[in-house]
């Protein structure tokens, strides 16, 4: 098969129109995580949480979860965030893990609390609030309507 000049020509430039593409996208990404400072919240299950959900406050984006991992004493989740530097928390700030809609994708909110001493960096929350699963909260209003 014979290809012609334009073809060539225009294959290259869309293959450096992506490359470009991927590259800003990247730069992007590497820049938001090396702003900004840690802590971490305390929570009976993080049911539906992965890395690189949003943390929010007041339904604006403040930072991203950057692990998730089991603490072996109590053996409740540990979610590692990563807050961007202009955000100062309350010390007595407490956290929830709420579903952005009903078909999935949850994220963590924080609700700030009065204290005039800040969170600081590698802080953890420990007044926290477990996901609502849907599915159980369906079965209770099922079955608990049976009983008679």
């Amino acid at each position: 098969m014979r290809y012609s000049l334009i073809e060539i020509l225009m294959g290259a430039i869309v293959l450096s129109v992506a490359i470009g593409f991927l590259s800003i996208g990247m730069q992007s990404v590497n820049s938001n995580q090396k702003v900004g400072y840690n802590i971490s919240l305390i929570f009976g299950s993080s049911a539906g949480l992965k890395n690189g959900d949003n943390v929010k406050i007041s339904g604006i984006n403040v930072g991203k979860i950057t692990s998730l991992g089991l603490n072996l004493e109590d053996y409740n989740a540990k979610v590692d965030v990563k807050l961007n530097e202009n955000i100062k928390i309350p010390a007595d700030s407490s956290a929830r893990i709420t579903s952005s809609s009903l078909l999935g994708g949850n994220f963590i909110d924080i609700i700030p609390g009065g204290s005039d001493t800040y969170i600081k960096p590698n802080d953890t929350i420990y007044d926290t609030s477990d996901p609502v699963s849907f599915t159980d909260m369906l079965g209770k209003v099922i079955y608990s309507g049976n009983k008679k």
